[in-house]
């Protein structure tokens, strides 16, 4: 029994702690026992809660109840019965510690350095304390206060970074944010397309890595695919911007696990997350192709974590993915409709199906019975006159992963089609550089405002 199990009351001491068990409601029980033993020694309480955890799961199991996912200790701390009373009072939705921490990361997941994770912070009208070493002068630490959420002396109530959560802490939160000067920041003179198209190759990259015996860096993967999904909501317009809202909330669970991460093997993906923070316009197809990207990383990531006994993370990571693949439908279906209404001439057509039965000649006759293949035939067609060989490209986006796990053939090759470079662009982009001339200005955009909830929203709520 449980209280065996937390080693408070060992069945046959009769020495041990006094305990009772209380039916509070018809769901679920309180357990109360005396920290102290009735021979006035203190219990071994060490490691107590893990214990009463998996004693709860096996009687879940035992009495076929309602079975929860285990922990592993990296979850944020749950915002307490009175901060929930506190946001009800004020007619908020989220507490102050959950709107903090949702801020917290989104505005990691955009800024370059540490000065402007603080700085970026307190333009969101939140409130910033640093604690500084007393010997070396630096920060060691650092808590935030929601705007207007005071005490009843008025005074604000601060959260520190690790209690947001494990990862937000001042070391965790270096490890991922490495000093870069404002000269390193991306700069889009010709390309606005570039940080879609980089962020949708590095997502596959860390697809990948899934797949390798590598766990520290599949988890240094996973959590800046955290950070790309707020950037990727940042940057995004359009009804399904809700749907990509709630993929970043929800994976924050399964960006971290007791796998310690390697966040230097993500550095390419985790840059080009940044860029989207600077991203200028939300390229149609360039954005699809990213999304349909995000749900076959996120449907990875989940397998991983199952793998690995994850449980938290693995149904966090399902939540995800069930979202993005929401906002892909949204997004994705009328632009596969309208590529479909423009298909090329029959002749064109066929030139093409000659082309996928000699470039993916194992893959043809399923790619070619997708319903999806008249829209790919447009797709090629873009292609070719962008400067693409047809048989050429085909060959090389098919060998990017297996085709035979893909439902939807022809739908994979259209968007990663889709995200390849326009060769001719390229070229004139070559030759302006040369000549010295500059198609758009060189400017940097700031990072976008935090996917959370705004103060000003925050405060409309109270």
């Amino acid at each position: 029994m449980a209280s065996t199990a937390m080693r408070v009351a060992p069945e046959g001491d009769e020495k041990a702690c006094r305990w009772i068990a209380v039916r509070h409601a018809d769901d679920h029980i309180h357990i109360m026992a005396t920290t102290v033993r009735a021979d006035g020694r203190r219990p071994r309480t060490h490691r107590d809660g893990q214990r009463a955890q998996a004693e709860c799961r096996k009687i879940e199991a035992e009495f076929d109840l309602r079975r929860l996912k285990s922990g592993d200790l990296t979850a944020p701390r749950t915002p307490t019965g009175a901060e929930h009373a506190k946001a009800e009072r004020q007619g908020q939705t989220l507490t102050a510690r959950h709107w903090l921490r949702e801020q917290a990361y989104a505005v990691a997941a955009a800024v370059h350095n540490e000065a402007d994770y603080f700085t970026v912070l307190q333009s969101l009208g939140i409130k910033v304390k640093t604690r500084i070493g007393p010997k070396t002068g630096d920060v060691i630490g650092y808590s935030l206060a929601a705007p207007g959420d005071t005490n009843a002396a008025g005074e604000p109530v601060w959260y520190g970074g690790s209690k947001l959560a494990p990862d937000l802490s001042i070391n965790r939160l270096r490890e991922r944010l490495p000093d870069q000067e404002m000269a390193d920041r991306p700069r889009y003179a010709t390309d606005t397309a570039a940080p879609w198209r980089h962020t949708t190759t590095a997502i596959q990259v860390a697809r990948a890595v899934l797949d390798c015996d590598d766990d520290a860096a599949a988890q240094g993967h996973l959590a800046a695919f955290g950070d790309a999904l707020y950037n990727i909501a940042s940057a995004t317009t359009g009804p399904h911007r809700a749907e990509l809202r709630a993929a970043a909330v929800t994976f924050n669970r399964a960006r971290r696990s007791a796998t310690r991460a390697d966040h230097q093997a993500a550095t390419a993906l985790r840059k080009a997350a940044k860029e989207l923070a600077y991203a200028s316009n939300e390229p149609g197809g360039f954005a699809i192709a990213l999304l349909f990207a995000t749900v076959h990383l996120a449907r990875a990531a989940a397998k991983w974590h199952e793998q690995r006994g994850h449980e938290q993370q693995a149904a966090a990571a399902e939540e995800a993915l069930r979202h993005l693949q929401a906002g892909y439908r949204q997004t994705a279906a009328p632009v596969l409709a309208d590529l479909a209404r423009r298909a090329p001439r029959a002749a064109t057509a066929r030139r093409f199906e000659q082309d996928v039965r000699a470039a993916l000649p194992a893959h043809a006759d399923r790619i070619l019975a997708d319903p999806t293949w008249t829209a790919l035939t447009t797709t090629l067609a873009h292609a070719e006159t962008a400067g693409h060989n047809p048989r050429r490209l085909l060959a090389e986006v098919g060998t990017q992963r297996e085709l035979d796990s893909a439902e939807h053939p022809a739908e994979v090759l259209n968007w990663r089609i889709t995200a390849q470079p326009n060769r001719r662009t390229q070229a004139a982009r070559i030759r302006s550089a040369t000549s010295g001339t500059s198609v758009m200005s060189a400017t940097p955009h700031p990072p976008a405002t935090p996917v959370a909830m705004r103060p000003e929203e925050r405060s409309q709520h109270r």
